[in-house]
C-alpha cells in the first residue's frame, strides 16, 4: 500500500518536473488548488515523472492508454527524458487533448470505443516491444506521484478539514488518501453520477465493472476502480459523493464566472459537488477543492 513516505520520495524525484500550483481562497473557508495549471493541464504529469524516472532503461519507448490526460502527460515526460512514447486512447477522447497529446511527440493510436478497448491495445503493444508500460491509475508509481498534490496542499493549506476530489480510476484519490490518512482531515471523492466506478467498489466490497458515460467520460470514465487504490480508499476515504451532469457543466462556468478559471468537466466535479449540495460542510469546516483539469476548449466554460 503507498505510504506517506513513497509520497515524500516521489516528490524528491520529480519535484524539478512539476509545477507547485496556486492555492486561490475564495472565502476563509473555501481553498482551491489549481491543477488545473500543472504542466499538461492536469495533475497528471506528476505519477507519469515518478514512474518514468523510476523505470531506469527507457530505450524499448514508453506506452500508456489514456481517456486523454494520461496521454498528455505520458507524452510530456517521455519527451523531457527523451524517450518514444505511443499513446493509445479511445474514440471518445477530446479533440483539444489529441492535439496536446501530438504537440509532444507521441505517436497517437486512436481506437476502439472506450478507455478499456485503448488499455487492451496499449498492452499487446508493450507485450511485443517492451515499452515501458505508465499506467493510468493502477500503479504504485503513478498513485505515489499523484499523493504529491496533498504534500503540497497540507504544506500550503495546514488547516484543511475536507478535501474534495473527483474520480475516474482512482490514482488521484489514492494518493491523496495515503497521504492524508491519520491527518485529520476527511477525503471526500466525488464521481459523475453516469461513472460511479469507486461508488459501485464500495458498495459491493471490491472493484466491479460499470456502465460508463456522461460529460465528464473522457477523464473520469472508468468501467471499474484500480485494485491499488481501493485498498486505500475502502480504509482511508470518508464518503463518496455522485453528481449529474448538468451540475457539473454549472460548476464549470461557476469556476470561470466567479474566478476566471478554467475547469475541463472532470476538472470542475469536485466543486459541483459543493454547489449542488451533493456534499454538505459540517459546522466550522475548512473546505479545499481540488481543480484537477484544464483542458477543454475555453469557449465550452463561459
Amino acid at each position: 500500500m503507498t505510504t506517506r513516505t513513497d509520497i515524500e520520495t516521489a516528490h524528491a524525484r520529480i519535484r524539478t518536473d512539476i509545477r507547485r500550483t496556486p492555492l486561490l481562497w475564495l472565502d476563509p473557508a473555501l481553498c482551491l488548488k489549481l491543477e488545473c495549471l500543472q504542466r499538461g493541464g492536469t495533475f497528471k504529469p506528476r505519477g507519469a515523472f515518478n514512474r518514468l524516472r523510476s523505470a531506469g532503461d527507457l530505450s524499448r519507448g514508453v506506452v500508456a492508454a489514456s481517456g486523454g490526460n494520461h496521454g498528455v502527460a505520458t507524452a510530456l515526460a517521455a519527451q523531457a527524458l527523451g524517450a518514444r512514447a505511443d499513446i493509445f486512447v479511445p474514440e471518445i477522447s477530446a479533440a483539444a487533448k489529441r492535439t496536446r497529446i501530438l504537440a509532444h511527440g507521441a505517436n497517437l493510436v486512436v481506437g476502439g470505443a472506450t478507455y478499456f478497448d485503448a488499455l487492451a491495445a496499449s498492452t499487446k503493444h508493450a507485450e511485443a516491444t517492451g515499452a515501458v508500460v505508465v499506467h493510468a491509475y493502477d500503479q504504485p508509481e503513478v498513485l505515489a506521484g499523484q499523493g504529491t498534490v496533498a504534500l503540497e496542499w497540507q504544506q500550503d493549506a495546514p488547516g484543511l478539514t475536507h478535501v474534495l476530489v473527483a474520480v475516474g480510476g482512482g490514482g488521484l484519490i489514492g494518493g491523496m488518501a495515503a497521504w492524508y490518512a491519520g491527518q485529520g482531515v476527511q477525503v471526500i471523492a466525488v464521481e459523475p453520477e453516469t461513472s460511479r466506478a469507486l461508488h459501485a467498489a464500495m458498495q459491493a466490497g471490491r472493484p466491479v465493472d460499470v456502465p460508463v458515460s456522461g460529460v465528464a467520460a473522457d477523464s473520469l470514465g472508468a468501467r471499474s476502480a484500480g485494485a491499488l487504490m481501493f485498498e486505500i480508499a475502502r480504509h482511508h476515504v470518508a464518503q463518496c459523493v455522485l453528481v449529474a451532469d448538468d451540475a457539473i457543466t454549472a460548476a464549470q462556468k461557476h469556476l470561470w464566472q466567479t474566478a476566471q478559471v478554467v475547469a475541463e468537466p472532470g476538472g470542475a466535479a469536485a466543486m459541483a459537488a459543493l454547489l449542488c449540495g451533493a456534499f454538505v460542510p459540517p459546522p466550522g469546516a475548512r473546505v479545499g477543492v481540488l481543480v484537477c483539469g484544464a483542458n477543454c476548449d475555453p469557449g465550452s466554460v463561459g
